[in-house]
């Protein structure tokens, strides 16, 4: 058999380069992607480069470990006390199964890789911190900006009679925390605390207000120390049950059993410009007041409300954390101290809906920020008017 003809096997050689690199064209830049047809179906303008500044859950509705391994490479190094989970932020081909003309006809520098990197070039590999864990994300210029897609689930009425703080320091684990059996009840107050504990409190201190008010105040609000309440910001408290060791589910890689896309939150008494200029500028301050569909007028720190169990105005276990209403606390909750059968005998209730009804333009500060200027509620009307039954 003749070898063949160097030119031919040059020429076959040729061919096959020229498939080859026809072959890459159509797969990159003919065939469509899956984020293509779906932006197409979303919008006419689907090449408008400034979408791709931010990773929307919203519109991705994928599996969370199909971007999301679980733990992440770099889990041991990102804490003192570290625990396997997802630190870091997903691999490329992640993005490229969707995205792929984004990353590849976007110019030397494609929009899309800022949402990880602060300077993207092959010469510089630098990322911005990825959102977990929350107490370093936090700390940093972009957690303090960013805004979470998603809302905690956390059911209460599993957790309030099996959850304590540890006084045993020879059963602590890493937090102090421990997890009992639903025999070995403790009250509610000690289950509360380990996850609610007050923030910025006063304590000694003789400065009550949170930043020096302006002279004159009267009653209008200024935000005092001691008024909110902390929650859990990352996984560590809950990771200190749910973890592979104990076997309790959901397990640390079950994303979306806790994490859900967020729903519209219902209108909160706030006032941004107010906050302001009280220099409220903490992130957790800041989403917390936002979510308050009461005032920021009520002081948990304050002596008469620190004695009080949580369950005098909370209804604990049928707080469901995904929905606002399960966790307004009703206005008869206030009865005892603030409102009375008649005005007379001295209730703030009885008092500012006297006055209002004296001058519709009088706003309700005693307990109210923006709800104040606002029609009063059949519920405070009720309220008063049911202590009045009972006498």
């Amino acid at each position: 058999m003749k070898p063949l003809n160097k030119n031919l096997i040059k020429g076959i050689q040729f061919v096959v380069v020229l498939v080859f690199f026809g072959f890459v064209f159509s797969f990159f830049l003919i065939t469509p992607s899956k984020a293509r047809i779906l932006e197409n179906k979303q919008s006419k303008n689907f090449d408008d480069q400034t979408k791709y500044t931010v990773f929307p859950h919203e519109t991705h509705q994928l599996e969370c470990n199909s971007c999301h391994k679980f733990p992440s490479s770099n889990w041991e190094k990102v804490r003192k006390e570290a625990f396997p989970d997802i630190t870091d932020y997903p691999k490329h081909e992640s993005c490229l199964e969707c995205h792929r003309e984004q990353f590849f006809l976007s110019g030397p520098k494609p929009t899309i890789c800022s949402i990880c990197h602060t300077n993207p070039s092959p010469n510089d590999g630098s990322r911005h911190p990825f959102d977990n864990p929350r107490e370093i994300f936090d700390e940093t210029p972009k957690g303090k900006a960013k805004v979470s897609d998603f809302q905690i689930h956390f059911a209460h009425d599993k957790h309030i009679d099996i959850v304590s703080r540890n006084e045993n320091p020879f059963e602590q684990n890493r937090n102090g925390f421990t997890f009992f059996k639903a025999s070995h009840k403790r009250s509610n107050e000690d289950s509360c605390k380990v996850c609610h504990q007050t923030y910025r409190p006063q304590d000694k201190s003789d400065e009550e207000y949170f930043s020096p008010p302006p002279k004159g105040l009267g009653d209008a609000f200024w935000l005092k120390k001691g008024t909110f309440k902390t929650v859990p910001n990352g996984h560590t408290t809950c990771f200190t049950c749910h973890n592979t060791d104990t076997g309790i589910t959901p397990a640390q890689n079950e994303c979306a059993t806790c994490h859900k896309l967020k729903q519209p939150f219902p209108k909160a008494d706030f006032d941004m410009q107010l906050a302001e200029k009280i220099g409220v500028t903490e992130r957790f301050m800041l989403q917390s007041w936002q979510k308050r569909d009461s005032s920021g007028a009520f002081r948990h720190e304050f002596f008469s409300h620190a004695d009080l169990s949580c369950s005098t105005c909370h209804n604990v276990n049928k707080m469901d954390t995904l929905d606002a209403k399960t966790k307004k606390v009703l206005v008869s909750s206030c009865a005892p101290c603030h409102i009375t059968a008649t005005s007379d005998e001295g209730g703030i209730l009885n008092y500012e809906i006297d006055s209002r009804k004296k001058d519709a333009k009088f706003e309700c500060v005693k307990c109210h920020i923006s709800f104040g200027k606002m029609d009063i509620p059949n519920s405070h009307l009720k309220a008063i008017s049911e202590l009045g039954k009972g006498n």
